[in-house]
């Protein structure tokens, strides 16, 4: 696993441009699952404002071809934004924006889930579902050994890692707390996180969501509930 050079480049200078006004304009960042229903891509527009619900988010569009998602004769296909969250990495008022896919005759993506499973949900609706969530996930350094992990060798066995505390025990801590402040600052409903039973490993729990209301990303694991 490479590091990529833009690692180098220096952030201090960054964030002197990150700081200036925004002349009472917003960016919107949309985002969806590619062709290959498992990684994420997005592109980024200017509004004239900050949007106060979904619905003022305009469609937009994309070209397929570059995605996996169409052939180059036909690929124009359709943004249509189904979820806002502030955006932690800009900060207010820009937004990110969960999009679900439409090809260029409407009809859903083959990556896009949502269409089926919001049907599904409404065949239901009356019996009010609730879902809860959780997801396990493993820090990685940028050579892809787990994070924390001798170079030629395993840490300790498990006992001491599950709920841990303490730096030799919680390995990682920082970008686990830099997480659900950020999930907690875009309005994700996250309920609560504890490091699991081997170093490096944690896990979040997604508060219960009501039929068509959940909104959360399992990124990585083939799972995008929008």
């Amino acid at each position: 696993m490479a590091t990529s050079a833009s690692s180098k480049l220096n952030k201090a200078v960054k964030q002197q441009y990150m700081e200036l006004p925004q002349g009472g304009r917003a960016q919107a960042m949309y985002i969806w699952v590619d062709g290959s229903g498992e990684e994420l891509r997005c592109k980024t527009r200017t509004l004239d404002s900050e949007p106060k619900t979904v619905d003022d988010l305009p469609e937009w569009n994309f070209d397929g071809s570059s995605t996996f998602q169409s052939e180059g004769s036909n690929s124009d296909m359709f943004l249509i934004p189904v979820a806002m969250f502030r955006d932690p990495f800009r900060r207010d008022p820009n937004k990110l924006v969960l999009c679900e896919v439409l090809k260029y005759n409407r009809k859903p993506a083959e990556t896009n889930q949502r269409f089926m499973c919001k049907q599904i949900m409404r065949m239901v609706d009356s019996s009010e579902p609730w879902f809860g969530m959780e997801q396990e996930y493993t820090l990685l350094s940028t050579d892809g050994h787990p994070f924390g992990w001798p170079t030629n060798g395993f840490p300790g066995p498990q006992g001491p890692y599950y709920c841990g505390v303490g730096a030799d025990k919680a390995y990682g801590r920082d970008i686990v707390e830099a997480h659900y402040r950020a999930c907690l600052y875009a309005g994700v409903q996250i309920c609560g996180t504890n490091a699991e039973v081997m170093p490096a490993q944690n896990i979040y729990h997604i508060e219960q969501y009501h039929t068509e209301q959940y909104h959360i990303y399992i990124y990585k694991h083939r799972t995008y509930i929008i």
